[in-house]
């Protein structure tokens, strides 16, 4: 096999890298707000708890193309959140790597909050109950005791959104189209490549490269949430 065969030409690796910086920035911020919502699903009954639920699950379900459309409707140029962010804020999300982080976001974030909920309710809320007739706030309680013994399970949800924000494909590709060094992530890349007569080998070359992150990934966090629980076990012992 020749060498070059297996090395990346620079529009791939502009691909890979903004592909990383899209589901980075995509974990970063979605990540606090599925540990929000997860942790009042597990802990709170409300008026309402089973369409908020159903909600948060609506992008598992739904053709990806239609909630990149639901997202060009709602943060393209002219849509109400597009239009209030750029004209106050200058803050634009249609054709560019944020809108695509965005997308990328939308869509891992029912696979984080199921792993983090489960793992919320796997945490005795007597616990929390205790610190609080201690004395402690309720946020302190969160912090200090809930949120340590659920961190495996954060850390899988974690996980998880960021191969999905790796791999997000029909809703990037209808929200923010598939521009170069722009919006084409390494899922566009290598559809764009299929497309081509004489892209077989480069659509190849991106998918063995995709597969080592999504593996790579996937082996850390097994470590890590092994170190975790060992942890966790240790603390109690």
């Amino acid at each position: 096999m020749p060498v070059d065969f297996l090395t990346l030409q620079p529009a791939e690796w502009q691909a890979l890298l903004l592909t990383l910086k899209v589901a980075f920035a995509a974990l970063l911020v979605v990540l606090p707000l599925a540990i929000l919502v997860a942790y009042v699903l597990a802990r709170y009954r409300f008026p309402g708890h089973g369409m908020v639920n159903a909600l948060v699950h609506l992008p598992l379900v739904l053709p990806p193309v239609v909630t990149g459309y639901v997202l060009l409707l709602m943060f393209g140029r002219k849509g109400p959140v597009g239009a209030f962010l750029a004209d106050n804020f200058g803050i634009s999300f249609a054709f560019n790597w944020m809108g695509a982080a965005l997308a990328a976001g939308v869509m891992a974030f029912p696979l984080m909050v199921r792993p983090i909920r489960l793992s919320f309710e796997a945490v005795d809320p007597k616990l929390e109950d205790a610190a609080k007739s201690l004395g402690a706030y309720r946020i302190v309680a969160f912090l200090t005791i809930t949120l340590p013994l659920a961190l495996p399970g954060i850390l899988g949800g974690a996980i998880l959104g960021f191969a999905k924000a790796m791999g997000e494909f029909g809703a990037t590709i209808t929200f923010v189209s598939n521009i170069p060094g722009e919006t084409r992530t390494l899922a566009l890349a290598i559809y764009t490549a299929t497309q081509s007569p004489s892209g077989d080998v480069a659509a190849f070359r991106m998918t063995l490269v995709a597969t080592f992150v999504a593996f790579a990934a996937l082996i850390a966090s097994e470590l890590l949430a092994r170190r975790l629980r060992r942890g966790i076990g240790g603390g109690h012992a």
